[in-house]
């Protein structure tokens, strides 16, 4: 299994965060522009919280909010769960079904280093289960 440390390396070295003032609608359009699905919500320089597709479904198009009134901070989530770089990858998959949530935020000396999601460490258990199973095929075929 790998560290959080080796998957940010593999990914794009980009934090894409929002402000908490920001418009709801402004902040879906970054996400879109983006192609991702949360962004790490950035109020002087500290973590603030997380604003993901899921928030804006849930708080603002099901209650009937508006998009370009309704502020980031208004519907965010606060309370974030976050990992270190040392993090294993089986140990957030753990806390990701156990919190049913899609993304951790990395933070390193309370400093956003990046985000992982449930795309990220699916992908690394994948291929960490395929290097075993050719490991073991080689092994008792005698390779």
């Amino acid at each position: 299994m790998k560290t959080v440390a080796e998957l940010l390396r593999i990914k794009p070295a980009r934090v894409v965060s929002v402000g908490p003032t920001q418009s709801v609608l402004e902040a879906i359009k970054i996400l879109a522009a983006e192609d991702i699905g949360a962004a790490i919500v950035i109020e002087s320089d500290r973590l603030a919280g997380i604003f993901s597709e899921r928030d804006y479904t849930r708080k603002v198009i099901l209650k009937g909010r508006a998009s370009d009134t309704t502020r980031v901070e208004e519907i965010m989530t606060p309370n974030v769960i976050v990992v270190t770089p040392r993090t294993r990858t089986r140990e957030c998959m753990q806390l990701m079904s156990e919190k049913n949530i899609r993304h951790l935020p990395v933070v390193e000396e309370g400093r956003v280093v990046g985000m992982v999601s449930i795309r990220d460490i699916v992908s690394d258990i994948i291929a960490d289960q395929d290097f075993t199973i050719e490991q073991l095929e080689h092994y008792i075929s005698g390779q």
